[in-house]
């Protein structure tokens, strides 16, 4: 394993996050789960992100968080930086599953605010960063998605008092109004690596500044999820608005199919990959949803069995 220099200068481009690929008796394929970190990194990831949603982190304890960073580490050699989740409802929890990744010898820290509570005030929210901040010396890429966390969202106030007391270098905005994406890049642009989570937000984002994305849905394009970046950096033209035409169709269905993350579970099999099933309580997709999914996948053109 070879440590990669996470900080807001490196950490950008195509970002997948990675799946975990489960048996149906609900253990880690490891094998698998080495051969999509490759795949991943063979079409242009310039990062991978393990145990956030698309791994289903809340069923990963910190061993396995520990286990599949380590074999992320060895699959990426160094040539691409690996961080990993460590959200959990409590911040003790979260610390838990940070010393476990650093341990393992990520990279950086993927982190959003505390899962199942219903709200958070900013000191709660601070306190919460400063905690894993003093316990772990890796950096963070902070993660906003407020329907992953019951509403709470980090508002750019919070998201500059966390800077203050917690080692930011970015942050995976998942929020779906791009009312606060743009205001975001406008603020932060210059001061953090925003890496766009909707797949629609993609171009627009990039636009506007933002470093790369963290998304669901460009794995799906294949090599063309590399050219993403190059493409957003010339005049729009018909390349674009086709691109930007298939992570639309994709990421509607992917979102709107069954319970997360088995429709891109599906979607991977459909193409080839090792998947896997999603884990208890999660259900793999019936045959009417995979038809269903395979059929709007044909829509823009992707390839599926």
């Amino acid at each position: 394993m070879t440590a990669f220099p996470l900080s807001r200068e490196t950490l950008g481009g195509f970002v997948p996050a990675v799946i975990t690929p489960f048996t149906p008796a609900g253990e880690i394929m490891e094998d698998a789960f080495a051969d999509i970190v490759g795949r991943l990194i063979g079409i242009g990831a310039r990062g991978i992100a393990v145990a956030g949603d698309n791994g289903e982190s809340w069923a990963l304890n910190a061993a396995e968080r520990a286990r599949l960073t380590t074999i992320a580490l060895d699959v990426a050699k160094g040539r691409v930086p690996v961080m990993t989740g460590c959200t959990a409802p409590s911040a003790a929890g979260s610390v838990a599953y940070a010393r476990a990744a650093a341990e393992a010898g990520a990279d950086g820290l993927l982190m959003m605010p505390q899962t199942y509570v219903l709200k958070a005030s900013s000191v709660e929210l601070l306190r919460r960063f400063e905690a894993v901040a003093k316990a772990v010396p890796l950096p963070i890429v902070a993660y906003n998605s407020p329907r992953r966390t019951g509403g709470i969202e980090l508002s750019l106030d919070d998201l500059d008092r966390i800077t203050n007391v917690a080692p930011i270098i970015g942050i995976k905005e998942s929020h779906r109004d791009f009312f606060h994406h743009s205001h975001l890049l406008h603020r932060f642009r210059d001061r953090l690596a925003i890496m766009v989570g909707p797949c629609h937000f993609i171009f627009p984002g990039l636009a506007l500044g933002a470093a790369g994305f963290i998304a669901t849905g460009p794995e799906l394009l294949g090599a063309d999820a590399a050219r993403i970046m190059a493409v957003a950096k010339e005049a729009p033209g018909p390349e674009l608005a086709s691109l930007h035409h298939k992570l639309t169709v994709a990421y509607q269905a992917l979102m709107g199919t069954g319970t997360w993350p088995s429709s891109l579970k599906g979607a991977l099999s459909l193409m080839g990959w090792p998947a896997g099933v999603p884990r208890d309580p999660v259900l793999p997709l019936d045959e009417a949803a995979l038809d269903a999914l395979r059929r709007r996948l044909a829509e823009v053109g992707l390839p599926h069995a």
